[in-house]
């Protein structure tokens, strides 16, 4: 790995494949994801997608991503919360809401998307942003919580 592509991994990612890690979940054509990523649920990937390392995909409420998305190394993304749960010391249900990334969305490093949120095709997502509310497309956005740049 190191001669070929000058890079060096954890030792699991030289043992398997993103790219079949991928097609075994059903995820679109020519999308790669890194044996760290952890994933769960109801979650639907497009083509040519391209996730990072540590990411998490919770899909228990439904999530999609869409073609041609980058989700850097950290992203993490969720369908449901357990705030209620917690406040109410376990008397509460979770809470599921479905979570929608569009097609050629950017989301920059350790990024939290927030159950129940839908990024517009297009959206750029700035690096360690919180993300608790839907955006259109091609927004720019980035802070925690994030704001609309433009």
């Amino acid at each position: 790995m190191k001669n070929k592509y000058n890079r060096v991994l954890p030792s699991n990612e030289l043992f398997t494949d993103r790219w079949e890690k991928a097609k075994f979940l059903n995820f679109g054509e020519q999308t790669s994801i890194y044996d760290s990523s952890l994933v769960f649920g109801d979650v639907k990937v497009g083509a040519a997608t391209w996730i990072g390392p540590f990411t998490i995909l919770d899909g228990s409420g439904k999530l999609t991503i869409g073609d041609n998305c980058s989700l850097s190394a950290g992203v993490q993304i969720y369908s449901h919360d357990t705030v209620q749960w917690a406040i109410s010391g376990g008397e509460a249900p979770y809470e599921y809401e479905p979570t929608n990334i569009g097609n050629n969305c950017y989301l920059g490093p350790n990024t939290i998307i927030a159950k129940g949120v839908t990024l517009g095709d297009g959206t750029i997502v700035g690096a360690n942003s919180f993300v608790n509310k839907s955006f259109p497309p091609n927004s720019k956005i980035a802070g925690n919580p994030a704001k609309l740049l433009r």
